[in-house]
């Protein structure tokens, strides 16, 4: 997984009063739990959308005054007018215990089926997966260089060695499907 540093200040007060005093300063009210306790903290807004609105799933070097943390970004709460982040829950990783993110799926190479006309039907842009942060990968990649029109994938096909899928798995992650533009295929590959 990809790693990013942050840096927070402890909140002396947790109420709504603070809350509001964070926000108006151009902080997020942030907790840290999973740990031996939970811990209230602030980070700067613009910081902490650096980690939100990207496709990745980040592991987080947390500097809270001094004490230091090693998290995943749990949930965000937005506001439901004006989307600015209001909330941010992280999870402290601990060694040996195992995590539930959601890794960002990525397509690679190019279906002989969609270059003939088929079209790309992708239905996960992310899948919730479970394992040691030392074997999270990145990202989940799939070649699609041999799927054919009418060909499908599903969250069974995908194999991540020592990680095991949260997901359905019967669920059709990617297909390409039939479209009336297809060139037709005649016997003998003419």
């Amino acid at each position: 997984m990809k790693t990013v540093s942050m840096s927070g200040s402890l909140r002396a007060n947790v109420g709504k009063k603070d809350a509001k005093m964070n926000r108006a300063s151009g902080k997020v009210p942030c907790v840290i739990y999973g740990g031996k306790e939970e811990l209230h903290f602030a980070i700067e807004e613009k910081v902490l959308e650096t980690i939100i609105f990207t496709p990745y799933t980040y592991l987080i070097d947390l500097d809270i005054e001094g004490k230091k943390f090693t998290a995943t970004l749990q949930d965000v709460q937005y506001h439901p007018v004006s989307d600015k982040t209001l909330h941010a829950d992280f999870l402290q990783v601990t060694a040996g215990k195992p995590i539930i993110v959601s890794l960002p799926i990525r397509v690679e190479g190019n279906s002989p089926g969609v270059l003939r006309g088929g079209k790309l039907v992708k239905k996960f842009r992310k899948m919730r997966v479970k394992g040691l942060a030392e074997h999270m990968p990145e990202e989940i990649v799939i070649n699609i260089s041999k799927m054919e029109i009418e060909d499908s994938l599903r969250i069974s096909d995908i194999k991540i060695p020592n990680i095991e899928v949260l997901e359905v798995m019967s669920n059709l992650v990617i297909s390409v499907a039939s479209t009336r533009a297809v060139e037709p295929t005649t016997p003998g590959g003419k």
